[in-house]
């Protein structure tokens, strides 16, 4: 089932979220749901407060190549309650969107490599460590569910270049919120 999208300035965007207690079936319900959301806007993830809940949980596709060089996504992947350490010194810069800022894109800083600790739908402890793109994606997501934005991530000077853009997000999305 498709979810309802929280737009820029929807207050449960700017939250931190509370960790998931148990893997239930609504838990799952709502990973599915949620990667259904994240496909059908063609996204690469997609975190709980976009959706409206405030629980520690983000779906995402990882990037991949096929044997001819082709990028591709790959399978969805659920993280509950993540813990994210240990990120590489050095970073890159990369154009970031988001579902919740639709339109808006901007290059951002970010680590090439970071460490994870989550739990899967089965309630099983992972750890890994990703790389690059999809690295990129789980900081975004992750920085979801500590109520932050992509739009902190840029300098000062360039968010006051943003404000009209932010302004109509905000203008048009009000209604649906």
């Amino acid at each position: 089932m498709l979810l309802k999208l929280c737009y820029y300035n929807n207050p449960i965007l700017r939250k931190k979220c509370k960790p998931v207690k148990e893997i239930t079936d609504e838990i799952k319900r709502l990973a599915q749901d949620m990667i259904e959301t994240m496909d059908a806007g063609n996204g690469v993830g997609l975190a709980a407060p976009q959706v409206g809940k405030d629980l520690a949980i983000f779906v995402m596709r990882e990037d991949k190549y096929t044997e001819e060089g082709e990028l591709v996504l790959g399978d969805a992947k659920v993280f509950i309650n993540p813990k994210l350490s240990n990120p590489s010194k050095e970073t890159n810069v990369h154009l970031e969107g988001c579902l919740s800022l639709p339109g808006l894109h901007l290059d951002i800083e970010r680590p090439n490599v970071i460490h994870v600790e989550a739990m899967d739908l089965d309630g099983n402890i992972t750890s890994q460590e990703f790389t690059d793109f999809t690295a990129r994606v789980i900081m975004h997501e992750n920085d979801h569910l500590n109520g932050v934005l992509f739009i902190d991530r840029i300098p000062k000077k360039t968010k006051k270049k943003i404000e009209p853009s932010l302004r109509k997000i905000k203008e048009k999305y009000e209604v649906l919120q």
